[in-house]
């Protein structure tokens, strides 16, 4: 800021010039002194100036509605929106969202430093902040084949952007634990700068070793015991409240005014139909003051500590030298977000947002990223040697959450093969790898789907996003891959050879580039799509992208075969006998 601005700045703090707008008559929710008042805001260009009693080239009289900082979403994969960046952040303002912390690691996993890059750019002129984490976990572990590799060199070099403030989660928690070499290199390169967690179930010496390395915050806590243990080594605990995992009810317990400072709100993967009919960070508080959270301490969770965890120190409270991004609301407890401001500028009135910068932002155009060798009918087809039956390990879905359950079950050998089985449920899956054409393709079973017919296939695949196909017979598994291979990946559900719905995803087979409300519909179709085939999932789509997620148990599956996320090795699809 140069000098001339600051004086500006100072003298209109103290009085002697005008400010440039003043919101008078609003109840200011002041999260750093954990109280209400009534009281004045100055704002001057993009901060606000002072909070008592000012004058103002305009003022808006604001009848007693309220006046809270911005919601920030302290970790969020913009891609599992399946929305450009820009159309992303349109979306989200709309609920009083002006700051996401957001790591694109889907993208760089899909392209490395390309696509983090692409991201970034996206980012600039949006009606919101976007900063970035550098994504520490590309690949996200051994046994799954990425599109790209991300050393520390080259997290490094992206640290160097203003925009990349940190390192995002650190996946790989065995790695830490047993003293990695890259894994802590990685660790080292990030300094001072905040270092995020994930570590689901990490408890004991392990955890200690995990905070030693310096990783300071958690979003995988399922349960009060788990993040309490996080709490007491020191973690910052991320609520979770996405469309998959929904973790708000079992955590809001252990908010307590001793403990509201060490807990933030975050979405981490949230769909687009659940953005734009739940909300994005205003249902998270919505929810906890239902659970009968403080208002003021629910969106201090919201704001502030998210604020201050990640060194925003203009962000997250309403005091003078901060940016003017605030919310006004017509009511506290249903969080009622009519108006938001984003650094002085009104950016969403009434549900209309006000996008001032659009003709600013450049398109870019990026590399198709599908890659894959010819797929026929035969690729899916699991051959096993007995001729009877055989045990086979099962992944087991657990709605509402992204790990899984194993089980081993007896299924019946025909013609020398393994086959889907709607009636109990066994429905097989295959995930493809699509960025260098090898043909490697992992099969397996997955029971709680509930499909009876047809296939779902999807290029959304956690973390590597390979092309995931689960269905009740090859011929549908095999025209369900094919058909997202022509569109240049995406999602799509098939019967009996015909496409029933589909959504192209042409941005690294990740995201959209139509808006919000085209995607809503498509997004809608896809899941009547998938019900009509006896699908009993809310979200199965989502659900069949985190059966792909190797770092996060119990049994996932990947283009290598079977993942033991646990015990963090490949298992044979044939179970074998315990004694073994």
């Amino acid at each position: 800021m140069e000098l001339a601005e600051t004086k500006h700045l100072v003298d209109v703090a103290a009085g002697r010039t005008p400010a440039d707008l003043v919101l008078r008559g609003g109840r200011i929710v002041n999260v750093l002194s954990c109280e209400i008042l009534e009281a004045d805001v100055a704002i001057a260009g993009e901060f606000i100036v002072g909070v008592g009693r000012y004058e103002g080239r305009e003022t808006i009289d604001l009848g007693g509605k309220y006046i809270t900082p911005g919601f920030i979403d302290g970790h969020v994969h913009i891609e599992s929106s399946m929305l450009g960046v820009a159309e992303f952040a349109k979306t989200v303002v709309r609920s009083g969202t002006v700051c996401v912390i957001a790591d694109p690691h889907e993208i760089a996993n899909v392209m490395g430093a390309e696509g983090i890059r692409y991201m970034l750019a996206s980012a600039k002129y949006c009606p919101i902040h976007v900063y970035m984490m550098v994504s520490s976990c590309v690949p996200a572990s051994q046994f799954e084949s990425a599109g790209a590799e991300l050393t520390a060199n080259d997290l490094q070099a992206l640290l160097g952007n203003e925009w990349v403030i940190g390192l995002a989660e650190m996946m790989n928690y065995p790695g830490v634990i047993s003293g990695d070499d890259e894994c802590l290199r990685k660790i080292l390169v990030a300094g001072d700068r905040p270092i995020d967690g994930h570590a689901p179930g990490l408890t004991g010496q392990g955890l200690c070793a995990y905070a030693m390395a310096g990783i300071e915050s958690d979003h995988e806590c399922t349960t009060e015991e788990e993040a309490r243990e996080k709490l007491r080594q020191g973690f910052n605990i991320m609520i979770r409240q996405g469309s998959q995992a929904r973790n708000l009810d079992a955590l809001l317990p252990l908010i307590k005014p001793d403990t509201v400072d060490r807990f933030m709100l975050v979405t981490d993967d949230k769909d687009i139909v659940d953005l734009r009919s739940e909300g994005h960070i205003d249902h998270m508080i919505r929810r906890a003051i239902e659970f009968g959270i403080d208002p003021i301490h629910a969106i201090r969770m919201a704001s502030h500590n998210t604020a201050r965890y990640f060194g925003l120190k203009k962000l997250g409270s309403i005091a003078p030298g901060r940016y003017a991004s605030i919310n006004i609301l017509d009511d506290l407890k249903t969080c009622s977000v009519v108006q938001t401001y984003h650094a002085g500028r009104l950016v969403h009135d009434n549900g209309n947002v006000i996008d001032r910068d659009a003709d600013k932002r450049k398109s870019h155009i990026l590399r198709s990223t599908i890659n894959v060798q010819r797929i026929k009918p035969e690729q899916f087809a699991i051959h096993v040697d007995a001729t009877d039956a055989c045990d086979v390990n099962v992944i087991e879905v657990i709605e509402n959450r992204i790990d899984t359950e194993r089980s081993v079950e007896r299924m019946p050998v025909v013609d020398g093969c393994l086959h889907a089985d709607a009636k109990n449920d066994f429905c097989k899956i295959a995930v493809i790898e699509r960025h260098q054409a090898s043909g490697r393709t992992g099969l397996g079973f997955v029971r709680g789907f509930g499909f009876s017919c047809g296939a779902i296939a999807s290029t959304v695949a956690h973390d590597a996003h390979n092309l995931v196909v689960a269905g009740m017979n090859d011929d549908d598994m095999c025209a369900a891959a094919v058909h997202l291979v022509k569109i240049r990946g995406g999602l799509c559900v098939v019967d009996k050879g015909q496409v029933l719905a589909s959504v192209a995803l042409p941005i690294a087979g990740l995201m959209t580039d139509c808006d919000a409300a085209i995607l809503e519909g498509q997004i809608k179709k896809l899941h009547a799509s998938a019900a009509a085939l006896n699908g009993q999932l809310r979200r199965p789509f989502m659900a069949l992208a985190f059966l792909c997620l190797s770092v996060i148990g119990k049994l996932k599956i990947t283009d290598g075969g079977l993942v033991d996320a646990e015990a963090f090795k490949f298992i044979d699809l044939i179970a074998k006998p315990e004694n073994d």
